[in-house]
């Protein structure tokens, strides 16, 4: 049996897409029967064009194979974003020419990797099992502008039509995509496989509870700096609040991040730095070192269907989170998230209420962690890729 696995992104890349597929890639070796192999393409590391990782182009093991594609440097942006899609997409095209494949699994946020799968799978007569990391039809209504959404959003509806319905299953990181999916496309298959904990921070969770310190408290956000996050509408404005009581660190990079310094050096917030992105090792470091997590999604209708895969790796440090988020990600944080404190995106009143209702200690969430271990969930969701195709684990 041979698998391909398509990801834009793949270890030692920061992002939510590499960690799931590199765990995946795992699950799949574990699962599968000795005979079988496993095919990974993938990028060069290039989530952030100011963190810099080098990796191999062509990395063999015995039964993995990782092909990395060098691509043209960008700064998040849609036009040169997309110009680096097109140089992954010939590659991947050149790649699989004339090849066979058992199954064709896709993991895309931004649909563009979704459909290159449906693509290949259509080529090379295999079964597609696709992953959904967001919605994107539903998301760029609302953080592009409106006359390029009217262009553009009938033909990625097209698209996304197209790709989904090539694909034998289809697999959504959060609950709250169902209906959306559900209610265009009755006739496919789909399951929820969700994001999890990575062992680095199973293996980092306090194991007793422990109360923070006296004096000015750290408030950590690590991660994007997008249009999605909008960080610029809520950070200034909150830190102004907190002065002498708390201190933000934000370590990431992203669209907004100039947005947000500008706005923070507009404010004159001397309670708020910005770091660039760092390894893992680093960010666990960061994580324990600071007193509250914060997390914050922008007042937009598509995330009320998210649930952020950072929030996974929060909850598993035992720090108290503080979530700007709305729809299915506060439900979510609620009914599974203990010391947790949510409040109305973009709403800095609501906010700073929200905070008040905070325990400064850190503590174990062992049931939240042992629910969703990253190993257990891909587990899972490789013998679901496995069946699909109608092969056989171990």
């Amino acid at each position: 049996m041979k698998v391909l696995l398509l990801s834009f992104y793949y270890q030692p890349d920061l992002s939510a897409g590499s960690f799931r597929t590199t765990a995946l890639v795992n699950a799949l070796l574990d699962t599968l029967p000795e005979d079988a192999s496993v095919e990974v393409i993938t990028t060069q590391p290039n989530r952030y064009n100011s963190f810099s990782l080098e990796a191999p182009l062509l990395e063999q093991h015995p039964r993995l194979t990782v092909r990395r594609i060098a691509l043209s440097e960008h700064n998040s942006g849609m036009v040169d974003q997309s110009r680096a899609f097109f140089g992954y997409l010939k590659a991947v095209l050149k790649i699989t020419r004339k090849q066979e494949y058992d199954v064709i699994y896709a993991t895309s946020s931004r649909l563009m990797t979704a459909s290159l799968g449906a693509l290949v799978a259509k080529r090379t007569g295999s079964p597609l099992y696709l992953d959904i990391r967001d919605i994107f039809v539903d998301t760029i209504k609302d953080v592009l502008p409106a006359k390029v959404t009217w262009l553009l959003k009938p033909l990625f509806s097209m698209v996304e039509r197209l790709t989904i319905n090539a694909a034998t299953r289809v697999n959504v990181v959060s609950a709250g995509f169902l209906p959306y999916f559900q209610s265009r496309y009755p006739r496919s298959q789909f399951v929820v496989f969700t994001n999890g904990i990575d062992e680095e921070f199973i293996e980092t969770q306090p194991l007793e509870v422990k109360p923070s310190e006296e004096g000015e408290l750290t408030v950590l956000y690590a991660g994007n700096m997008g249009e999605g996050q909008g960080l610029h509408t809520i950070i200034p404005q909150v830190s102004q609040r907190f002065k002498g009581r708390l201190k933000f660190r934000c370590i990431g990079d992203g669209g907004r991040r100039a947005q947000l310094q500008s706005a923070i050096e507009s404010a004159a917030c001397s309670n708020v730095e910005i770091l660039p992105p760092v390894r893992r090792d680093a960010l666990i470091a960061a994580y324990q070192e600071a007193d509250v997590l914060f997390l914050h999604l922008n007042d937009y209708e598509a995330f009320r269907k998210v649930l952020p895969s950072k929030l996974f790796e929060y909850a598993a440090l035992g720090k108290p989170i503080w979530a700007g988020v709305a729809g299915y990600s506060a439900e979510f944080i609620r009914l599974h998230v203990p010391n947790a404190a949510v409040f109305s995106p973009c709403d800095v009143e609501g906010a700073v209420t929200a905070f008040a209702s905070l325990s400064m200690v850190t503590q174990p969430r062992h049931e939240f962690v042992e629910r969703f271990a990253r190993t257990k969930i891909m587990q899972a969701l490789a013998q679901d890729i496995v069946l699909s195709a109608g092969g056989i684990s171990k």
